[in-house]
């Protein structure tokens, strides 16, 4: 008999192929769809449909309302940069994917991230499309049921072997980064659900030099859409959501050698001590070498060896043991504990 796994499918190339190589690898695959109103329920359909792919739908949309949604707005408007996918794959998208594969005797499940995933632990893919940093703050038990298929893969590679096979999203544009913000605006979504901050003040050097259209359209270390506030290149270095101010600098003071995130979640047992480890911050960045300690209140004490550009509150701080993922913890406020 062969072995069984639910994959999350959407319809998009990397779970397509995710499909293609569970099942020549021997699994049985059964697709399940997470209906967050995103309009692609019927591409999905027809796509397993051409690779005999049996799916059900699973509504997400009250969860994912609940749990990331409005959560993504909350930390927007408290001046932070949240990481909704994150969020989402712990208490969304692998909660109902394991709920789903309860429901029909089944133990694993699988996702198309590009990471890998052997013996219950999580471990880095490929340098170039590496996801794990988004599984951080996973449960443990979530992480033993998990089989990730393209962790040995690049995009481009992946898309070559759809395109090999004749799956039908071989040529199907990459999915948004955001499934609920469509047109990737987060500002005019959250302006959109009626409780964004009016115009504010641009604050450099201690003076007024601008008007913003609101600190939720802003993240700690942005360049992007300042022009020349201050007649010169500047970036902000400070988000006051009390006030609605947003503080501009030359770039000083953007670099940190040391983080503190809200409640540590371990995908080992946690080690006592200070430890070692390799530590990311962003999630299209690399991996900076840093020492960490569990604090007696369960968040994460995270020193640089070289200082990190505008680790933001809000983010997510995911620790490595060489290419294995050990633990995530989310950003905190500077001087505070995170949420």
């Amino acid at each position: 008999m062969k072995p069984r796994v639910v994959l999350g499918f959407s319809g998009g190339v990397d779970s397509a192929v995710a499909a293609k190589l569970l099942a020549a690898s021997g699994w049985e695959v059964r697709g399940v769809y997470l209906e967050t109103g995103s309009g692609e329920a019927g591409y999905a359909r027809e796509s397993a449909a051409e690779m005999g792919l049996p799916l059900e739908i699973a509504d997400a949309r009250r969860e994912l309302e609940r749990e990331v949604c409005a959560p993504f707005e909350a930390a927007y408007l408290a001046g932070a940069t949240p990481s909704p996918c994150v969020l989402c794959n712990r208490r969304v998208k692998l909660r109902l994917l394991c709920d789903a594969a309860d429901a029909m005797g089944i133990y694993n499940v699988a996702t198309g991230h590009y990471a890998a995933a052997r013996m219950g632990a999580v471990f880095r893919g490929r340098p170039e499309s590496d996801q794990s940093y988004m599984l951080c703050m996973i449960s443990r038990a979530q992480a033993a049921r998990l089989v990730l298929p393209l962790g040995g893969y690049i995009k481009p590679e992946v898309r070559a072997l759809a395109a090999g096979s004749g799956l039908m999203p071989a040529q199907k544009p990459d999915s948004m980064e955001i499934c609920f913000i469509p047109d990737g605006d987060f500002a005019a979504w959250i302006e959109r659900r009626g409780s964004a901050p009016g115009p504010g003040a641009l604050i450099y050097k201690g003076e007024r030099v601008g008007t913003h259209g609101g600190c939720h359209r802003y993240t700690l270390g942005q360049r992007r859409g300042l022009g020349f506030a201050a007649g010169r290149r500047v970036f902000v270095s400070e988000i006051r959501p009390e006030s609605n101010e947003v503080v501009l600098s030359d770039g000083g003071g953007l670099y940190m050698d040391r983080v503190r995130t809200g409640e540590a979640n371990w995908l080992i047992s946690p080690p006592e001590g200070e430890f070692s480890c390799l530590a990311r911050v962003r999630h299209s960045r690399g991996l900076s070498p840093a020492r960490a300690r569990l604090c007696p209140d369960g968040s994460l004490d995270i020193r640089f060896e070289e200082p990190v550009r505008a680790p933001a509150p809000g983010q997510a701080a995911a620790l490595y043991a060489g290419d294995m993922l050990i633990a995530g913890g989310i950003i905190a406020p500077e001087g505070g504990a995170g949420p």
